[in-house]
């Protein structure tokens, strides 16, 4: 079973999920898993948070379930009890985003995402917004290259020199204009660890167990090859929740998580 939620987490300010654990990832190791609850359903994502809620730090919910069920829908996730990630992935002019993440604020996410190719004006713009969330404010990370783009589909973005250049590129945006964290695949930690040091809190999607098949992503790795790289938090979804049992490949995934992370 995991560790409890790190200490020092407040209370939401809508009664949701507890706010601002993004920060204390490094000091939970039993709880660096984040479960993705990828569904349109509510009482499917009600079930996985349920099932898995003893074994992760956090449950993530994407864009597909807010828009489908908003604020009402968040809350029938936070009774779970743990800390929830919000990624939205926002990305639009500078006004645009810092107004979507004031309208998220009063439901307390942990995490909260925006695309750092939205450039240092807007990633300014959300900081500047999520300040307005005060102590308990969520963390906010920055997206920088999505899991399932490889140099080839890049290459036909008109950007070269591919993912891991294009992840520092984007990364050294986003932290001077004052993202907490980034979003990367495993393959991109280690660079970014050397090139940022330890400040950052890096979120790893693209986990994958060993055997299990990649699905869409492009760029995947081990819950264990992810943690000795240098991750905070790694999010699985589909292998936990598209499991026989998601309660037990959360124990599992978790358990080689904190082998690793130590």
């Amino acid at each position: 079973m995991a560790d409890d939620p790190a200490p020092g987490v407040g209370a939401g300010t809508d009664g949701l999920a507890p706010g601002g654990a993004a920060a204390q990832g490094r000091e939970a190791p039993g709880s660096r898993l984040i479960v993705a609850l990828d569904t349109t359903e509510v009482e499917v994502a009600a079930r996985w948070a349920g099932a898995v809620s003893p074994d992760c730090g956090m449950l993530k919910v994407g864009l597909e379930f807010f828009l489908a069920h908003g604020a009402a829908g968040l809350r029938a996730v936070a009774r779970a009890g743990r800390p929830l990630f919000l990624d939205l992935k926002l990305h639009d002019i500078p006004n645009t985003v810092a107004g979507a993440v004031r309208a998220v604020l009063p439901l307390g996410p942990a995490m909260l995402t925006v695309h750092a190719a939205g450039g240092p004006a807007m990633v300014g713009a959300a900081r500047r917004a999520v300040e307005g969330g005060g102590a308990g404010r969520p963390a906010l990370l920055a997206v920088t290259v999505l899991t399932s783009l490889d140099a080839a589909t890049l290459h036909a973005t008109g950007v070269s020199g591919g993912p891991r250049q294009q992840v520092l590129r984007l990364a050294r945006l986003a932290m001077a204009a004052g993202a907490d964290g980034l979003v990367c695949s495993a393959h991109e930690v280690a660079v970014l660890r050397d090139a940022l040091g330890s400040g950052p809190v890096l979120v790893v999607p693209g986990i994958r167990p060993a055997g299990v098949a990649a699905g869409d992503q492009a760029r995947t790795t081990t819950p264990a090859q992810a943690m000795a790289a240098g991750a905070d938090w790694i999010v699985v979804g589909r292998p936990i929740t598209g499991a026989a049992d998601p309660g037990q490949a959360a124990r599992d995934i978790a358990a080689e998580a904190r082998r690793q992370g130590g």
